[in-house]
């Protein structure tokens, strides 16, 4: 883990054990912090563009953050714990305090560290202040951030457009050195985590105006075009009045008992969202994997998450051969041939046989068997085939190693064009299976402003 000036100064505090009364506290506090000096309007929900980035396949959203406003570009990390920014390269704000140790907040964050910097004071160095460990999921890599807050301004909606602007005055929030920035799209200067913690942008959201802890994510396959996170209930309306929300089947989500952050506190949870697959089906026929890979163990392995970090879904080696073995010999039976392999794809078809429909390519459809009733995901070929050129179609899942923290990894690509819903207080995933079989996409979202 590479060290900012504020890491190196930190002083380790020992973690206390906290009753219910003192959690409750904690929380009413920080409520309390939040919503000071918020004006009377309250919405019903936030709304939140967010673009496919072409060179990273990234996926960017972005806030208004500061005193005065500035605009934050920022990659979406589904399971991150919270936002981090850089504040290294010129963070000017009149509102930023840094959060103080043994400070309500500093509980609610799972802080368990105190520290001083000595190259200070400015955002991101300040002395007595809680520290927490912004990473980067995408070169690997995390390092100590100083605690703080700041001004967060984003659009309200109805579900149908966005409205007026609202914000959270002290929205919590860690600094990052600019070198975390590294890997991540041009022009973006932090991550939006949206994962469970409860400093994650979907608990600091509702808690800020009093709506449930729920929100819904719909990525754009097209990088011309804007996707949307919408937090709060729905409904979720795109263009020709199609409330995407009506079409959603529902599965548990199941909380990893071990953190899968690169940096964290011995006993602290996973904040990923994790659901269970039952079985995987390739045009109706179950194909044969051992199912122990797909529960999670009390050491954290196994199961299935889902991931913005990870551009394609990934499958233990096992279970990836069996999976694609049995996609070949499906695609095969229609007279789909199968080429060589490009990197990073390994399995590969002519599209000479393959007709397009509104669902994408016409190829073995794949069906996730989730827990719970009627909880099937169907991925079609808008999902599973990725065109790499005019003549070839690659299947967008990858071999994900023999032994790996999670068994399957369901990546972006194969979200795109999917409502997921995400409802942290029921503990419960929402999924719509495709949008294009219902003559709408993530990009229909009409974001022309009501006033």
């Amino acid at each position: 883990m590479k060290q900012s000036p504020f890491t190196s100064n930190i002083l380790l505090s020992q973690k206390m054990a906290s009753s219910p009364l003192q959690m409750f506290l904690t929380c009413l506090l920080l409520l309390i912090s939040i919503c000071h000096g918020q004006p009377s309007f309250r919405p019903s929900g936030l709304v939140l563009p967010v673009r496919k980035d072409t060179s990273t396949q990234q996926y960017v959203t972005a806030i208004n953050q500061r005193t005065p406003l500035v605009p934050v570009n920022l990659v979406v990390h589904l399971g991150g714990q919270f936002l981090w920014v850089d504040c290294d390269n010129n963070y000017v704000s009149s509102t930023y305090r840094p959060v103080r140790c043994r400070s309500a907040q500093c509980s609610l964050a799972r802080s368990n560290s105190c520290g001083d910097c000595f190259d200070g004071p400015r955002p991101g160095c300040n002395n007595n202040t809680c520290g927490l460990s912004p990473d980067n999921p995408f070169i690997r890599t995390a390092t100590g951030g100083e605690l703080a807050q700041d001004a967060v301004s984003v659009r309200s909606t109805d579900g149908s457009n966005p409205g007026r602007f609202t914000s959270v005055p002290q929205f919590i929030f860690v600094c990052a050195p600019t070198f975390l920035l590294q890997g991540l799209a041009s022009g973006a200067t932090g991550l939006a985590g949206l994962g469970r913690a409860r400093i994650g942008l979907p608990s600091q959201f509702a808690a800020a105006f009093s709506f449930r802890r729920k929100f819904a994510i719909c990525l754009t396959s097209s990088t011309s075009s804007n996707g949307v996170i919408i937090f709060g209930d729905g409904p979720y309306r795109f263009l020709q009045n199609t409330d995407a929300s009506a079409s959603l089947r529902y599965t548990p989500l199941f909380i990893n008992p071990v953190s899968t952050a690169s940096a964290f506190t011995q006993g602290d949870p996973s904040d990923e969202y994790f659901i269970r697959v039952n079985s995987i089906r390739i045009n109706d026929k179950p194909i044969s994997i051992n199912t122990t890979l797909l529960a999670i163990d009390s050491e954290g392995n196994g199961g299935t998450k889902i991931s913005t970090v990870n551009p394609y879904t990934l499958l233990e080696t096992s279970i990836y051969r069996a999976f694609s073995a049995a996609y070949i010999r499906e695609a095969a039976a229609r007279n789909i041939s199968r080429v060589a392999g490009v990197a990073p794809f390994d399995v590969c078809f002519s599209s000479s046989n393959v007709f397009g429909t509104r669902v994408g390519p016409a190829v073995p459809y794949i069906d996730l068997v989730l827990q719970g009733q009627n909880a099937v995901w169907t991925i079609t070929g808008s999902n599973s085939m990725v065109r790499v050129n005019d003549d070839v179609l690659c299947l967008g899942f990858l071999d994900g190693g023999s032994n790996p923290r999670t068994s399957i990894v369901i990546g972006g690509y194969q979200i795109e064009d999917n409502l997921l819903q995400f409802d942290l207080a029921a503990s419960r995933l929402g999924f719509s299976s495709t949008l294009l079989g219902r003559q709408t996409t993530c990009a229909n979202f009409n974001f022309t402003a009501n006033p």
